[in-house]
Order: structure tokens, then sequence, then C-alpha cells
């Protein structure tokens, strides 16, 4: 009896731990798959069990997921939507896409989903960093025309499971000092941006985000530190709320470069006239009360 209670407890011990190995196998061979739902106003987050190991055939074993219409009706595969893929290409860590004409045919909603669905699927995989969708070799455009380029999954965010939110590129100019510290320098920038945000919040973000380094002779112009309270523009006027840092300039900057780098970035904009700014809600004893103008006294152009 002792030999058998023996061999049982030690069957039962290897059931165990062959059934924690299948439950840790099947946690770490599980993938999220996004699709988009039948009423083609958001993506549907669903875990498939991956059955490829390697990283070429797992990017194949996903994109077939993506392709494939499911046996339940409840969602749509996002590249089984009426167009076809053409072909795929990865390139340290880039990942091409390209589909055929018929891709234009999408909805400008439908088509944002689909790309989102895509992205956020693919980027899961150690070897895919940036997934960038071509048509018939030619690259996307937004519906402003400016055009969409390499994607990652941060680009797509779930407002409350029911809509996403678009991305437009958006090439501003903005202000930033120059190395003494009293004097403007203007450079263009282009990125990516919500258009759920602002365009004059966007502006003031990428201003104490500062220079990006590819152009030599700027600085930075605004604490990095600053905070924004709130953005808003009323009657041509935008009201820039800040909080106390951004009365702590850096380095040699001036007071009145920090303040005219926001006011001539913004001014750029054709919405806006002037702008108000606000720290804590308050106009400083020290800034002017009434909205400030565009001041091009105090721009230079970067040494050559």
């Amino acid at each position: 009896m002792k030999k058998i209670t023996g061999c049982l407890l030690a069957w039962m011990c290897l059931l165990l731990l062959v059934a924690c190995g299948r439950e840790d196998a099947e946690e770490t061979d599980r993938m999220k798959v996004y699709y988009v739902s039948n009423s083609e106003t958001k993506v549907e987050m669903h875990e498939v069990e991956m059955q490829a190991a390697e990283e070429s055939a797992r990017l194949q074993e996903l994109m077939d997921c993506l392709s494939t219409s499911p046996e339940m009706l409840e969602y749509k595969a996002p590249l089984n939507m009426g167009f076809k893929v053409l072909g795929t290409k990865l390139e340290e860590g880039n990942l091409s896409i390209d589909v055929d004409a018929a891709y234009n045919d999408l909805p400008a909603m439908t088509e944002v989903l689909v790309r989102a669905a895509v992205v956020r699927t693919l980027t899961q995989l150690p070897d895919v960093n940036l997934v960038m969708i071509t048509v018939e070799g030619n690259q996307l455009s937004d519906r402003k025309g400016n055009v969409i380029g390499w994607m990652n999954a941060d680009q797509f965010i779930d407002n409350d499971g029911n809509e996403i939110n678009t991305y437009e590129l958006a090439k501003v100019k903005l202000y930033f000092a120059g190395e003494s510290g009293t004097e403007l320098i203007a450079a263009y920038r282009e990125k990516h941006y919500s258009t759920n945000t602002p365009m004059e919040r966007f502006v003031v973000e990428e201003l104490i985000a500062g220079p990006s380094g590819q152009i030599e002779g700027l600085y930075p112009s605004i604490n990095p530190g600053t905070k924004i309270v709130n953005v808003m523009t009323k009657d041509g006027v935008c009201y820039v709320n800040l909080d106390e840092n951004f009365l702590n300039v850096v380095n040699n900057v001036s007071t009145d470069v920090s303040i005219y780098s926001i006011v001539n970035s913004l001014v750029e904009l054709s919405n806006i006239n002037k702008v108000q700014i606000l720290i804590n809600g308050e106009v400083p004893a020290s800034f002017s009360s009434s909205a400030y103008e565009r001041n091009l006294d105090i721009v230079t152009t970067p040494e050559n």
C-alpha cells in the first residue's frame, strides 16, 4: 500500500508540474489581436494562442489572424475589408505592408481603425518597432494631404473604448533661444499630433520640450520643468496658463525671450492674433496685463 500510495503521489505531482508548465506556456504564447467592430466605430481586442515559435513565423501567424474573418461575425478582420495585402517587408524593426488600391475606398474613420488594429497587433512582436502601410508602393496621406509615415502603438489611443484618436502630421514654426539668451531663432518642426489636442497646446508642449538638436544654435527658451495648466483661445486671443516653473528661466535666457518664444510661435497659427500668459491663473506683476502681440525685433537668424 505504501508503495502504491507513493506512486500515486508521485504521479499526481508530475501531473501538477505538467499542468503548471502548460499554463505558463499558454500565458507566454498568448498575444493580443485587434479587430474592427461591426459598427466600425472602435477596435476590439481578442487574445489568441500562438502556435509558431520563430519570430518570422509568428509575424505571419498574426498577419493571418488580421486577414481571417472570425467564425462569429462579431467583428471584422482589419486586413479583410475589401482590399488585398500585396506584400510585407521587415528591415531593422521597420515593417512595411503594401496593399492594393481598394484600400483608398475605405471610409476615413474605418481606415484609421484598420491602421490602429494592425499597428497595435504587430508591434507586440519584439522584432517590430514601427509599421507603415503603403498603397501599391505609395505612402498614405491623411485627409489634409499630410503623409502618414511610420507608426507605433502609442499613436492610437482608446477613448473609453469608443473611438480612436487620429494622428496627423503638423508643420509648425517654433521660436527657440539663441546662444546669448537674448534673441529668438525660428525653426520648423514636423511631428504627428493627436487631433484631440488643440494645436495651440501642441505648440506650447513642443516649446517646453525644447529644440530637437537637428539644427545647431538653438537652445531651450522655456524651463523644461514647466507644466501646462490650460491653453485656450477665444476671439483671437490665446490664453496660456502655466505653473510657477515658467518663472524660473533656464541658462541665461531672458524673461522676454521666454515670453515671446510662446507669443511668436502661437501667433504663427491662423486663429491667434495675441497671447495672454498666466501663471496659475493670474497675471504676474512683472508681466503685461494686456495680451502680447508678435515681436520680431528680438528674432535673428542662426550664424553659418
